[in-house]
């Protein structure tokens, strides 16, 4: 087995002026695939992001501070899972909450050094 990341890209929820019914819901939607995957012993952990971003840049490292209304989609969150390959991960990428708004799933292989 391998492991992955699944790395959360859309809209902040604020920005999208969703009530707090609409909200409620939609946590409920995480917080039954996050069981679903904890449950089949794939779940390796995980976070929710804050919208506010920093970005240090270059070789003068620029820093730039920047809330989810200045750029147009930002990393949400992300949940590391255990898996087969990439396939795998697509398939329990199905149940992720956020399609209907737009948001994207993008998966990556964490990558395994010797030592």
């Amino acid at each position: 087995m391998k492991e992955f990341m699944m790395i959360f890209v859309g809209a902040d929820y604020a920005d999208l002026g969703l009530s707090p019914e609409e909200l409620q819901t939609r946590m409920g939607k995480w917080f039954a695939w996050n069981d679903k995957m904890s449950q089949a012993g794939i779940l390796r952990g995980g976070n929710a992001l804050t919208p506010q971003i920093r970005r240090v840049v270059g070789k003068n490292r620029t820093v730039t501070d920047l809330t989810s209304a200045e750029v147009k989609e930002i990393v949400g969150g992300y949940y590391l899972v255990e898996a087969k390959d990439f396939d795998s991960v697509q398939e329990i990428a199905e149940d992720y909450p956020d399609y209907d708004l737009g948001g994207t799933v993008e998966i990556r292989e964490i990558m395994v050094f010797d030592r």
